[in-house]
């Protein structure tokens, strides 16, 4: 990432709104703002591969389901938060990889310029290409700052998506196990 970059660009942003450059409380705000971003966009030096590397061999091939993922991205359109949960199941194909894994690669993907749709279709592609299980579903649901705090301004809206592949892609039964499981607390 090029920090100096980002703060010129505040630099830049500050003065387009009117603000003084060389205020006091706005000295270091572009420094801060560029740290911001290299944690906020950390995911385009990380990779999903990584996380889903170190497998365990297992006899069964039950559903495994971690729900509640909880995520913060940026809209790509306006560059404001984006957040929320994501739920990821898989049945697998002799493997499993540590619970954990399946959280690390949701950060891997929310911490980009995203938009939820194309999020939710890397997880579940990172997983079947590199996991190969039998299949996954993953559903996002968010709260797009975009729509609540501009625009439209209806706070409290979700976006709810969800993507299947493999064995969960034309099963109904399967999809449905998916959405009960995600009911019980």
């Amino acid at each position: 990432m090029d920090r100096e970059k980002i703060m010129e660009g505040v630099k830049l942003i500050l003065d387009g709104i009117g603000e003084d450059v060389t205020r006091e409380g706005l000295l270091e705000t572009p420094e801060r703002v560029a740290k911001m971003y290299e944690e906020l966009a950390g995911g385009y030096t990380d990779s999903a591969s990584t996380h889903l590397a170190k497998r365990f061999d297992v006899e069964n091939n039950d559903i495994v389901l971690e729900k509640d993922i909880e995520f913060y991205s940026l809209c790509e359109h306006h560059m404001l938060p984006f957040y929320g949960r994501v739920a990821i199941a898989y049945i697998p194909n002799g493997e499993v990889i540590g619970l954990s894994k399946m959280a690390r690669t949701v950060e891997v993907f929310a911490k980009r310029l995203q938009l939820q749709e194309r999020m939710t279709a890397q997880i579940a592609d990172a997983f079947m290409e590199e996991l190969n299980p039998k299949g996954v579903m993953v559903m996002i649901e968010a709260e797009h700052m975009c729509m609540t705090m501009r625009g439209i301004k209806k706070p409290g809206t979700k976006t709810v998506t969800v993507m299947a592949r493999g064995s969960f892609e034309n099963d109904e039964c399967l999809q449905n196990t998916f959405f009960r499981m995600l009911e019980h607390r």
